[in-house]
């Protein structure tokens, strides 16, 4: 038997080994099986998972997309410039605080966003996992990106 520190040689010792690379390279190749979707509907990932959420909750503050995408500004502000001027969003100052940038879907962003939400069940078939063993996947990893999201801010 393995004492604890054998064990924890053990845990990584190549690259296949790592948790983060198995996350890392199963979102690539998410990305990759979501690509002939994006194409056809002329979006990214990341513009996707935008219109997800502003479909979710209509209009909402840049801070409130940005938390719930976890975000920066930054990041979200070119992001959502793109997806203005494709159409697909209006962003207008807050009227009671100017301050505050409010972002909305149009009605061309719902109608892009239905085709692309209807386009994904060939990528969830394409996981191969029985609904059961998806639901509880996709719960394990929100566990471990809010664990390691609260580990970051002690």
């Amino acid at each position: 038997m393995k004492n604890q520190d054998e064990a924890k040689t053990d845990l990584a010792t190549s690259l296949a080994d790592f948790l983060c690379f198995a996350v890392y390279s199963t979102n690539l190749a998410f990305n990759k099986a979501y690509k002939p979707l994006f194409e056809e509907v002329g979006l990214t990932y990341s513009q996707y998972a935008t219109l997800i959420a502003l479909n979710e909750q209509g209009d909402q503050t840049v801070g409130q997309l940005g938390e719930k995408m976890f975000l920066e500004s930054s990041t979200l502000t070119p992001l959502l410039k793109r997806l203005e001027a494709a159409g697909y969003v209006v962003r207008r100052r807050d009227e009671k605080d100017e301050r505050q940038v409010r972002v909305s879907l149009t009605d061309q962003g719902r109608a892009v966003f239905q085709k692309a939400f209807d386009g994904r069940e060939a990528v969830i078939e394409a996981t191969g996992l029985e609904p059961e063993d998806f639901v509880r996947l996709q719960s394990d990893l929100i566990k471990l990106r809010n664990n390691l999201l609260g580990s970051s801010r002690k």
